[in-house]
């Protein structure tokens, strides 16, 4: 009763927001990040499931939703979360400290997300094998191919391709490494996947950045002379952003790459306020498209934005004006995109289920294709990240 009484309590605030301006500020943010994540909880009490997958993967889904789950519990405390988060960890790290499904010859950058959440397991029960995946992560990025200017492959299989994902997938968990295990001279080829990743795929024009990027310009999708990707999706700069505000936790304040960092920061939060839906405060799956026939409202891209910039305007990173611009998106997210199940859980709607470039079927990176993809409920992708959303709104109150 008492998580029902939340759900009411949330869609009056939202519903009263326009008359009461005031109102507005007694959303509570982790009373709604823990809600989501109860909610979480149900949908999939096995952990390795959030992503409706058949069988356990060690995958960045499933590592995205973890670290939202120990993000809530260092606030406030409930084990439950912690828990949930945990039990991922010991399904799929066996005694050996070995993880499942993991072959580091298919480099794929992906996997290195789920090495995050193990920091603090580690922390909280000091049990070696923990700190024996967290090596793992960090060994496949000592001979992950790269660029010819040193950026990661997105993949073993999309050889040549940085992809704007890939940046959240490895850098900040590279950068926790370095601060971890005082390694500084690491941070120098952290900051350099940005740099190098930012250099080509942004275009000033619009101030946003394509999805992917061909060094060697030989796929389908990537233009003749530039390499990039024909199009702007949400998601690929809601990783970015995320990315940005995240790995600035771990480079130290005198490193002369952090500036980098927030010029490059301050360059995609400029392109996201003008992209941001004036009316719900939103953004669509194809960024510069707007209300194009088929383009819509996305859920992942708005949590993963929204939790960039209330991050980034609290830490000072980027303007004051964002703090107002994140909050009106935060509550066009609870106006537009969570759904009360009337069960005592809530669900978030209208997430693109997945998209990327290449592979078989091949996918080309057109309007088309971005807008085609599958929508559904409750994709981790959106889940975790509005998590944390719930928890900055919070701490920015």
């Amino acid at each position: 009763m008492k998580s029902q009484g939340l759900i009411i309590l949330v869609f009056l605030i939202i519903f009263q927001s326009c008359s009461s301006p005031e109102k507005v500020k007694s959303i509570n943010g982790l009373e709604v990040a823990a809600q989501m994540a109860n909610s979480e909880i149900r949908h999939f009490p096995d952990p390795w499931t959030v992503d409706f997958n058949p069988e356990p993967i060690w995958n960045y889904t499933q590592g995205l939703i973890a670290q939202s789950m120990i993000q809530i519990w260092k606030v406030n405390g409930d084990e439950v979360f912690y828990n949930y988060a945990k039990l991922y960890a010991d399904k799929m790290i066996d005694s050996t400290g070995f993880i499942s499904g993991y072959r580091v010859e298919d480099y794929n950058i992906d996997c290195v997300n789920s090495g995050k959440f193990l920091f603090d397991l580690y922390e909280k029960t000091k049990d070696d094998r923990y700190l024996k995946a967290i090596h793992q992560m960090r060994d496949q990025l000592k001979t992950h191919p790269r660029t010819s200017e040193g950026g990661f492959w997105h993949k073993q299989r999309y050889p040549h391709q940085m992809w704007l994902d890939g940046l959240y997938m490895g850098a900040p968990f590279y950068a926790q490494y370095a601060r971890y295990f005082n390694e500084p001279e690491l941070f120098d080829d952290v900051v350099n996947q940005f740099r190098l990743v930012h250099k080509y795929t942004y275009n000033p024009a619009t101030g946003l950045n394509y999805h992917g990027w061909d060094e060697s310009k030989t796929q389908k999708w990537a233009d003749p002379v530039t390499g990039c990707s024909p199009n702007y999706w949400g998601r690929a700069m809601g990783w970015y952003a995320m990315a940005l505000v995240d790995v600035l936790d771990f480079i130290p304040s005198e490193h002369p790459g952090r500036i980098v960092i927030l010029e490059i920061l301050n360059q995609v939060t400029e392109g996201l306020k003008k992209y941001q839906d004036p009316k719900t405060g939103l953004w669509y799956q194809v960024l510069d498209q707007g209300t194009r026939e088929g383009n819509y409202l996305e859920a992942t891209a708005s949590s993963m934005f929204t939790y960039a910039l209330l991050k980034a305007s609290r830490k000072g990173y980027v303007g004051k004006d964002y703090k107002t611009l994140a909050e009106k998106a935060y509550r066009g997210i609870l106006e537009n995109f969570i759904h009360d199940n009337g069960d005592g859980t809530i669900s978030l709607t209208k997430c693109c289920s997945v998209a990327g470039l290449g592979g078989n079927p091949y996918r080309d990176g057109s309007y088309q294709y971005y807008i085609s993809e599958p929508v559904r409920d409750n994709d981790p992708k959106g889940v975790g990240p509005f998590i944390m959303a719930s928890l900055e709104f919070n701490l920015n109150e």
